[in-house]
């Protein structure tokens, strides 16, 4: 998670204080099968925490078959699905228990834990989607952050983001 989080002095504090391989969220899948229309099933569970004024978060992605879907259902925990398009729209969606999010194709998409306890959703996409995960960092971060604000959340600009990259760059 180097170079994740824009504070970089909180980030290595935290990895002093906690160590290198202290997993802040992992993934768990399922694929029943392959080739055309095969899905890929699981969870991802993203333990509460900050570094600095930033909640904890995913490494985020866009798939590297830029046009599917992916759906998102929180099964315990609040969280914030954070969600761009390399032209410029912006999302940050709300998830408690019981709520889903359509993640469309063409969406750069990353979880954010914004409550006390582990965030854990359910996620379902194509197998042939991959997962493009240098789209963000190429970018300096994505263009907002989810920061603290009093006992809740909100969007910040990110200063270091610089644009996402496009299909022909």
């Amino acid at each position: 998670m180097a170079g994740v989080y824009r504070d970089e002095a909180a980030w290595q504090a935290s990895v002093a204080e906690h160590g290198a391989d202290e997993l802040i969220y992992w993934v768990d899948d399922h694929r029943y099968q392959e080739g055309p229309g095969a899905l890929i099933t699981g969870t991802s569970t993203l333990l509460p925490g900050r570094i600095g004024d930033e909640f904890a978060v995913t490494r985020g992605h866009i798939h590297a078959v830029a046009d599917r879907a992916e759906l998102y259902y929180c099964l315990s925990g609040r969280g914030v699905m954070l969600l761009e398009t390399l032209d410029g729209q912006s999302s940050a969606i709300e998830l408690t228990p019981g709520k889903a999010v359509n993640v469309p194709g063409h969406w750069i998409h990353r979880s954010v834990n914004v409550g006390d306890e582990p965030f854990v959703t359910l996620f379902c996409y194509a197998a042939d989607a991959g997962q493009d995960y240098g789209v963000i960092s190429d970018a300096g971060g994505m263009r907002n952050l989810v920061v603290a604000d009093g006992e809740g959340w909100a969007l910040a600009p990110n200063p270091d983001h610089a644009g996402y990259r496009t299909a022909e760059a």
